[in-house]
């Protein structure tokens, strides 16, 4: 459906290899885990709500009942929004699995009301950044011994309008703005996977940021909330001609998690299965590595270090 969309053209395979996907019980999630569970990998579905993820994986199951060679597919409950959450996750995956070759960090919402997590931050912020900041982080170990090993990042062309307004990054102080605190999460996952590249340069681990593009999926869902009855037809109506089916939208993860080329490459920014320039801001070295210091304070890894 999107005008020129790209295609992830890999042929690699990924039997006896693990994944974890978060937020996949539905859009560009589900394909993704379709996809690594038809080349045989074990998948982990990281999911806030267990019937709908059980539901998903059967669907995916069915799709592909009649490929041989396909992988596993593993359900874990994991709420972003709870720090406590997250860390049973980890704690359970850390567990069970020998192995960790591919984490991406999928899920994410768009646009909320003016809400905090059970935590007390921003719920953008919390679940999109700093869910996936502590989850990442404590399975990093794994990962590294894993390697060669990839991180994908979903993020958004959002982040080209955003800042990080560290002062006042859970919107207490000022106007809240459901696009802003959106952007601004968004660049936040452009900056951890910067600086994650350079904290585990020789590492044999990999990062990417993905913009998946304008996709026709649930994270639109609280348009209407925010702005007005029909906003979010709307936005569809006028953008008609770039709206991307989930399984167009999946393709920048696929190439970024499967391509050969694009394993030998760190840090850096895609869309349409390509590297794309971010802006400028996403390319601060310095707040990158100031958004790691403060995203370890709020999630309580007060110098974490990479071994």
């Amino acid at each position: 459906m999107g005008l020129a969309s790209a295609k992830c053209v890999s042929t690699a395979r990924l039997d006896g290899k693990t994944a974890i996907i978060t937020g996949c019980n539905s859009g560009i999630g589900k394909i993704t885990a379709r996809e690594f569970y038809r080349i045989g990998a074990r998948v982990i579905m990281a999911c806030r709500d267990i019937q709908r993820a059980e539901a998903a994986a059967q669907e995916i199951k069915d799709e592909v009942k009649d490929v041989e060679g396909v992988g596993e597919v593993i359900i874990k409950k994991l709420d972003l929004g709870s720090l406590k959450s997250v860390r049973e996750c980890a704690n359970d995956i850390l567990e069970t699995e020998k192995h960790i070759h591919l984490l991406v960090n999928n899920a994410g919402i768009m646009m909320c009301p003016n809400g905090k997590t059970e935590d007390g931050f921003e719920t953008q912020f919390g679940v999109n950044h700093l869910g996936h900041f502590l989850f990442t982080c404590l399975l990093l170990p794994r990962i590294i011994s894993s390697a060669p090993a990839r991180i994908i990042n979903l993020s958004s062309v959002a982040h080209e309008r955003a800042v990080i307004k560290f002062s006042d990054i859970n919107w207490e102080k000022r106007p809240y703005s459901a696009i802003g605190a959106y952007g601004q999460s968004k660049l936040a996952n452009v900056l951890f996977t910067k600086e994650l590249a350079e904290r585990l340069k020789g590492k044999g681990v990999t990062t990417y940021a993905v913009h998946p593009g304008i996709v026709k999926t649930e994270l639109g869902r609280h348009m209407d909330e925010v702005y007005f009855k029909g906003a979010r037809v709307l936005a569809r109506t006028l953008s008609y001609f770039l709206i991307k089916t989930p399984e167009e939208g999946a393709q920048t993860t696929l190439h970024c998690a499967l391509d050969d080329a694009a394993g030998q490459e760190n840090g850096l920014y895609y869309s349409d299965c390509k590297v794309k320039e971010p802006s400028q801001l996403a390319k601060d070295l310095e707040a990158a590595k100031k958004l790691w210091k403060v995203s370890e304070e709020l999630v309580g890894l007060e110098n974490f270090e990479i071994k």
